[in-house]
């Protein structure tokens, strides 16, 4: 789904509109950035108390890290649809953006394309420094 949520009108209208498309689930999970505007209180400001935190109750919320190899893989995904979907052209209207955002996805998903993971516990451990300490029982 693309959306751009930067603003507390924006956030709050679309949790509603997830909210309404989703009124038979029990608890809707949303996977979502650390921005500043994506919290209950902004919520309750724009609906009021007992509206705003009713409606952050029907969610499971989780905030992507804000440091965490995930990170690389969501760059790499990033890149790929920018190279495969978007190229060098210009997209003149957000409608297009969204036909050919949908269009490119249905295909990665038919070619099943995935990300070859290559960063190891061992380049980590050499990338960031780090030496395991000597303990009888194995943590990584």
């Amino acid at each position: 789904m693309i959306v751009s949520c930067i603003f507390v009108h924006h956030f709050a209208r679309f949790i509603k509109s997830l909210s309404e498309k989703y009124n038979g689930a029990e608890k809707i999970v949303l996977v979502m950035d650390n921005l500043s505007t994506h919290k209950e209180k902004h919520l309750v400001d724009f609906y009021g108390e007992k509206d705003g935190k009713k409606l952050w109750s029907k969610f499971e919320v989780h905030y992507t890290p804000k440091h965490g190899s995930w990170l690389n893989q969501a760059e790499i995904a990033i890149g790929m649809y920018l190279r495969q979907c978007l190229g060098d052209g210009r997209i003149e209207t957000y409608q297009n953006l969204k036909a050919q955002t949908k269009a490119w996805n249905k295909r990665a998903n038919q070619k099943k394309i995935k990300i070859n993971w290559r960063f190891t516990k061992s380049k980590a451990r050499k990338s960031l420094g780090y030496a395991p300490t000597e303990h009888p029982e194995k943590l990584i």
